[in-house]
């Protein structure tokens, strides 16, 4: 694991690349050492996304790296507590967690007809906060709709970060409009959230939201 997490997360602002190696390491060992593991509904994947050195005529999704597929808390928690978490990455960089199995693209079978709820935040202490009560609901499966739920995406932007809520099924409008009441309760949002469809998106950068709550 150490190996595979150092590879997919690169030089960051607060740790270097020999710092999250050895922290990654340290996590193995707490997550063997730990005592009868808690398993979780379903598997889940990080992934990292690095664009903010983009290579010369690379496809969208080229700097992708899927980084750890987990099942247990205790995974979990040794994942967050040394390594993912949002503060840690530098500008144009994405941190993911998705379904196991999924992958974090419009392509993916799953996120084809699918959309996604967007909160901006100006403070990184506010998206670290609404990224891991975002991660424990989804692994705890708080959500009624939590089949169409497919992962959430935090973005480390310049002038605003973002957090997305990726789901299955956009058409579906009252499933859509439970997830994203649900979400803006545990986030703990009381400014409007929209959801836009990865469709619109791909025809228009800027694509207007369908939804609101």
């Amino acid at each position: 694991m150490a190996t595979e997490v150092a590879a997919a997360v690169p030089r960051t602002e607060v740790d270097t690349q020999e710092n999250i190696a050895a922290e990654a390491a340290a996590s193995d060992t707490k997550i063997q050492a730990s005592s009868g593991p808690h398993k979780l509904e379903r598997k889940w994947t990080f992934w990292f996304d690095n664009q903010s050195k983009p290579k010369q005529g690379a496809a969208w999704g080229s700097s992708l790296r899927k980084a750890y597929t987990f099942e247990t808390v205790q995974e979990f928690w040794c994942l967050y507590d040394h390594i993912f978490k949002p503060s840690k990455l530098t500008v144009n960089a994405d941190f993911h967690l998705f379904r196991a199995g999924v992958e974090p693209k419009w392509e993916d079978p799953e996120c084809a007809n699918g959309g996604k709820w967007t909160v901006t935040s100006s403070r990184k202490a506010n998206l670290d906060t609404m990224w891991l009560e975002t991660l424990m609901a989804l692994i705890g499966e708080q959500f009624d709709e939590a089949d169409e739920i497919c992962g959430v995406v935090a973005s480390v932007r310049q002038r605003q970060d973002k957090l997305a809520l990726w789901t299955r099924n956009a058409a579906n409008e009252a499933a859509q409009m439970s997830i994203g009441r649900k979400w803006k309760e545990i986030i703990d949002v009381t400014d409007k959230i929209t959801y836009s469809f990865h469709d619109d998106s791909k025809r228009e950068r800027s694509a207007k939201p369908r939804y609101y709550v």
